[in-house]
């Protein structure tokens, strides 16, 4: 399965659950948050045991991350996983973090 980043998922916000959800022939991948009105903070990407593609695993955070672009609300990442992604393209997502916080 090759993934482009335009690629446009279908990714299920769980409320009772309280994580973000993709469904793919490797498992099902999450990203767990709590929300603090203000702010969302990641706490956790659960990935399938099996191995994933890493261009999926990005496209996905990152439409998590851009769903989020046009809102008030700010981005915590406290999982080490989402925290890599957030160096990785900082420039891209620097304005999601609450005032003060680097990555």
């Amino acid at each position: 399965m090759k993934i482009m980043n335009g690629a446009d998922l279908n990714i299920e916000n769980n409320t009772f659950l309280r994580q973000y959800e993709l469904k793919t022939e490797e498992g099902l991948l999450t990203i767990e948050y709590q929300d603090q009105g203000r702010q969302l903070f990641l706490t956790k990407l659960n990935l399938p045991s099996k191995q994933v593609n890493p261009n999926l695993v990005e496209v996905f955070i990152a439409q998590v991350l851009e769903s989020y672009r046009d809102s008030k609300i700010k981005i915590m990442p406290t999982s080490p996983d989402i925290a890599k992604f957030f160096k990785k393209h900082r420039q891209k997502y620097k304005d999601l973090l609450p005032a003060g916080i680097n990555i």
